[in-house]
């Protein structure tokens, strides 16, 4: 009897290997092999089985690119790559005046880096996808002869609002969130894409209460977002420039449809997000936000729920509170990199360096 339940229980750990490996198999089946027409690349995000989304402003797309990198790093430990503007310029026949990085996210199959790069200036910038891996080493990811999908976002931003037309990017639940600005009467869009990729629905128009402008906003994009569950709901965090942060309930973001945001802090003017995560310390939760001038922010959840929406005119800071993290200054970008870490591109006197940084 008991062997017959060991291989019972072996045949059931065996069907569920298969089907993980089938699912997996699923979302590559549906890509094609060839050589993604990339016009330009931004935010970049991470879906499972190393599959990666890169937002595409220029061309107004979102790809999804197998990159085939999914068996987890033997390195450990810490990651510091100095110079790396300076390496991905030589290995880019060019210099680091001639470069932007625009993006970063880590895989969490394997622990690499991938980070998007503009070649050039402006619209004709040539795009490119880098990556490194945990030893350090910076190599270019070649956008040839590779598995991949394209999904147009219909009625994207146009002239000098284009580069804004794809702001940030993530993978929630078989669906690519993207946030950005549309041509449309609500220009501040956000759309839900499930994957494998199919037509893209209309985006949902999103309206906030902006404190420190004092009025309601219909075409202030999106700059960055994390999901976050409260109370058992799915929300987006979404943070503006100057600088709202917004609850968004997933379960609203409808098709064609309107919604309002709630704001629930407003974290000081003047001031402009460039990536956030969500982490937990010590048993709470806490969003991590980095930002062009107020240093690096460790945001509290606590009472997230419960916190008096912000709906009239506020002088500096309401709502969340957060703190600064002394002595941290200078970083572009940021991504989750581990349990106990955060992944950071950095920029001092000697230009950008790629760095662990332990979540505060």
């Amino acid at each position: 009897m008991l062997h017959r339940i060991r291989i019972a229980v072996a045949m059931l750990a065996g069907a569920l290997l298969l089907t993980g490996s089938v699912q997996g198999a699923d979302l590559a089946a549906g890509l094609k092999q060839g050589v993604p027409d990339l016009k330009s690349a931004g935010p970049l995000a991470f879906g499972p089985e190393g599959i990666l989304f890169v937002g595409d402003t220029q061309g107004a797309a979102i790809f999804a690119i197998d990159t085939g990198d999914r068996s987890p790093s033997a390195a450990a430990g810490p990651l510091n790559v100095k110079g790396i503007d300076g390496q991905i310029a030589s290995l880019l026949g060019t210099t680091e005046k001639d470069i932007r990085l625009n993006s970063l996210a880590v895989n969490p199959a394997s622990g690499n880096a991938y980070l998007s790069v503009s070649r050039g200036k402006g619209p004709q910038a040539m795009p490119a996808i880098m990556k490194v891996d945990r030893e350090g080493k910076v190599g270019e990811f070649a956008l040839k002869d590779v598995k991949f999908a394209k999904a147009e976002l219909p009625n994207p931003a146009t002239g000098t609002k284009r580069q804004e037309s794809i702001t940030h990017l993530a993978y929630l639940d078989g669906k690519v969130y993207v946030s950005g600005l549309s041509n449309e009467e609500f220009s501040s869009r956000f759309r839900a894409i499930p994957f494998p990729f199919a037509d893209v629905a209309p985006g949902t128009g999103v309206e906030i209460f902006h404190g420190s402008h004092g009025k309601l906003e219909t075409n202030s994009p999106i700059r960055t977002f994390a999901p976050y569950e409260i109370n058992g709901e799915s929300f987006i965090l979404a943070a503006y420039t100057c600088t709202p942060l917004v609850k968004i309930p997933v379960s609203k973001l409808q098709p064609g449809e309107r919604v309002k945001g709630t704001t629930i802090a407003e974290l000081g003017s003047r001031n402009r997000p460039l990536d956030m995560i969500v982490y937990k310390k010590d048993g709470k939760d806490y969003i991590l936000m980095a930002n062009n001038s107020r240093g690096l922010m460790k945001i509290t959840t606590d009472n997230i729920d419960k916190v008096e929406p912000i709906t009239a005119h506020v002088n500096d800071k309401a709502g969340l509170t957060y703190e600064t993290i002394a002595g941290v200054k200078g970083i572009e970008h940021l991504d989750r990199f581990d349990k106990d870490n955060a992944l950071v591109l950095m920029r001092n006197e000697n230009g950008l360096s790629l760095q662990t940084l332990a979540l505060p």
